[in-house]
């Protein structure tokens, strides 16, 4: 299935940013889409789907550093006349997951078994000799900012503007991908595939539920769900049962998994 890209649309405007475009806050005017109240959806080249991926990991939306990264990529790649889809292609892939979140994932996914689903050893392969394997998406394609910040992914699917987002473009990402599966990092990733879901784009046995988000600010309990440590030294503020109950419908998800 043909997901929708926005790529060419934009790529002369891309093209011919300054090149002090970084200073533009949140991101370059040019590249405004939408706005609503204090919400404004801004372009920035994440259209391209990995459709023979295996499993998709999905974030709330691009924030702006990321989005940043993908535009002066583009726009390099642009000057020097490589193909639209080359261009997307490389763009996108210069702002996937990193730093402690990207280990974080990678242990976890590792310790519910997608590694051996894959028939890898690791699933660090996926950012390496795997990338095949992995499509990098957000719920919110396109880079969303709240009175000029990163937005937070706070109320998503009450918000009719970021509801149409969702069905504008991860939902074709979904039906494009019927074999995937799909892990939201966090609540509102969560949100956005249950809503996908439920106007028939995604099956909830593609979702695998259950895991800590991946953020360094998360260390506690994601040391916890990888067994690394134990129950009576974590902190009053962590909760095990839920972990606990995490760990086990995460495996549950993986063992389900076609």
């Amino acid at each position: 299935m043909n997901c929708i890209s926005r790529f060419e649309e934009f790529a002369s405007t891309i093209v011919s940013l300054p090149d002090t475009f970084a200073v533009e806050k949140p991101l370059p005017r040019a590249l405004q889409m939408k706005s609503d109240g204090n919400l404004s959806i801004f372009y920035a080249p994440f259209d391209h789907v990995t459709t023979t991926a295996r499993i998709v990991l999905v974030g709330i939306t691009p924030g702006r550093v990321q989005a940043l990264a993908a535009i002066a990529k583009a726009r390099d790649c642009l000057s020097r006349s490589a193909s639209p889809e080359k261009a997307s292609a490389e763009a996108k892939s210069t702002a996937s997951f990193s730093g402690p979140m990207r280990g974080n994932l990678i242990a976890m996914l590792d310790h519910v078994g997608v590694a051996s689903r894959l028939g890898l050893q690791t699933t660090a392969s996926l950012w390496s000799s795997h990338t095949h394997l992995v499509h990098f998406t957000s719920a919110l394609r396109y880079p969303v900012f709240e009175v000029g910040k990163n937005y937070s992914g706070s109320g998503m699917v009450s918000r009719q503007l970021l509801r149409e987002q969702i069905e504008s473009y991860f939902a074709h990402e979904c039906r494009a991908l019927t074999g995937a599966l799909f892990v939201p990092l966090g609540k509102a990733a969560q949100a956005a595939c249950d809503y996908a879901t439920g106007i028939g784009a995604l099956s909830s046995a593609q979702i695998l539920r259950g895991l800590p988000h991946p953020s360094g600010a998360n260390a506690e309990r994601i040391a916890y769900f990888l067994g690394r440590k134990d129950r009576a030294s974590l902190s009053v503020k962590t909760r095990p049962e839920t972990i606990e109950a995490g760990r086990l419908l995460a495996n549950q998800c993986v063992e389900a998994w076609a």
